[in-house]
């Protein structure tokens, strides 16, 4: 209910001109009356606003958060370890158990004994027979069709064609260009003299005409029809006009618009005082409620809990913490000095058993080879001496 927001406007939006007095003398009582309905309702719709505000606030998220760190630490994590330590390997073992069952015997039976078999088996055999033995008969075949059964089917189907022509197209060919084209010609003169020319006379000379005059008479009687039609029409909408939409729209005008605009001023003009009440009261509730609950609290918290809280932490606290890091550094110096003793004694027990490592003989170190001036090679029994200072005490001698 403190510090909420309730709209820049703080009167309702001009009315339209041509109001009348009736209406300026109802506004004030309606308003009050609305106001005293809107007022609890407002009321009851802040306090809940805010509970909610505060709900959320003080339990929801605090209970979310900690619902969602339980979910990770007891479902989250022990499910990603057991995804990762368990169910993982177990995974990738009955994957190479089912590739090593399944997978990997089909694919050496296809590879090594199947595919053998047919392409040996089959196919090469296949194609040999092709290339052995198909191929040269076909082409045999195919060279006898040439030179043998070619020439003797076109000549015999020369013979055939010449026969079925005598035979059959020319008797058909006399018979349709010398009965039947003169039959049809014969016809068709008969058809136009004594079918076609006395049917257009008649729809020339008799059906137009009647169907004219029927076409006249249905004009006239169809404007006759419209022009009773429409006066009917005109009476009937201005009977409906006078006498049911005129008083609806002055019924609608003159009282409804008036009245609904009132009532939904009246409510908007509520709402507002509603809440700069509302806004008031929540004030006067948090003036209250701090006075009496939080500045005293506030108070033994600083003058108290604070100090004491202080003295727990340097007086009890942090000498307890100190002891138990240096319990827990001489427990783990212990456990290391521990673990030492117990490795030194089991190397000496088998050391013991077995016999340890051979000791070398001590010898003279040995010389490195060195080379001798002038040449490439390396003598046993010379000493490693620097070149460059050999050469230089020649030439002081020399000199």
């Amino acid at each position: 209910m403190y510090g909420m927001d309730y709209g820049k406007h703080q009167a309702p939006a001009p009315y339209e001109a041509g109001e009348g007095c009736l209406t300026t003398l109802i506004r004030i009582p309606v308003r009050i009356v609305v106001l005293a309905i809107v007022l609890p309702v407002r009321m009851i719709w802040d306090a809940l606003v805010a509970g909610a505000r505060a709900a959320d606030r003080i339990l929801l998220r605090p209970l979310g958060r900690a619902l969602s760190w339980l979910l990770a630490t007891l479902v989250v994590i022990p499910a990603v370890w057991l995804y990762e330590a368990v169910f993982t390997p177990l995974g990738h073992a009955l994957l190479w158990l089912a590739a090593a069952v399944f997978v990997r015997p089909w694919v050496a039976l296809w590879r090594y004994v199947l595919v053998p078999a047919v392409r040996y088996g089959l196919v090469v055999p296949v194609v040999w027979l092709y290339e052995a033995v198909l191929t040269p008969l076909g082409h045999g075949l195919r060279r006898a069709y040439r030179e043998l059964l070619a020439p003797a089917g076109r000549g015999i189907a020369a013979a055939v064609g010449w026969v079925l022509t005598a035979l059959f197209v020319w008797p058909v060919v006399g018979l349709w260009r010398y009965v039947l084209v003169p039959l049809a010609l014969a016809a068709s003169w008969l058809a136009e003299h004594l079918i076609v020319r006395p049917l257009a006379w008649a729809y020339r000379e008799l059906l137009t005409p009647l169907g004219h005059g029927i076409t006249w008479l249905l004009e006239l009687l169809a404007r006759g029809i419209a022009a009773v039609g429409s006066g009917l029409r005109t009476a009937v909408v201005w009977l409906v006009v006078t006498l049911l939409v005129a008083p609806l729209a002055w019924l609608y005008r003159r009282v409804l618009a008036p009245v609904g605009r009132e009532i939904a001023a009246a409510f908007g003009v509520a709402w507002r005082i509603a809440g700069y009440i509302s806004r008031a009261v929540g004030r006067a509730i948090a003036w209250l409620a701090w006075h009496l609950i939080g500045a005293p609290v506030t108070w033994v918290y600083r003058t108290v809990c604070k100090p004491v809280g202080h003295f727990v932490r340097d007086a009890v606290w942090a000498p307890a913490k100190r002891a138990a890091v240096e319990a827990g550094r001489a427990g783990r110096a212990a456990l290391r000095t521990a673990r030492e003793t117990v490795a030194r004694a089991r190397r000496d027990a088998w050391r013991a058993l077995v016999g340890g490592p051979g000791v070398p003989e001590p010898r003279e170190p040995g010389s490195p080879l060195a080379r001798t001036l002038g040449s490439t090679t390396t003598v046993p029994s010379a000493a490693p001496e620097p070149e460059i200072s050999s050469l230089g005490e020649k030439n002081a001698e020399r000199g």
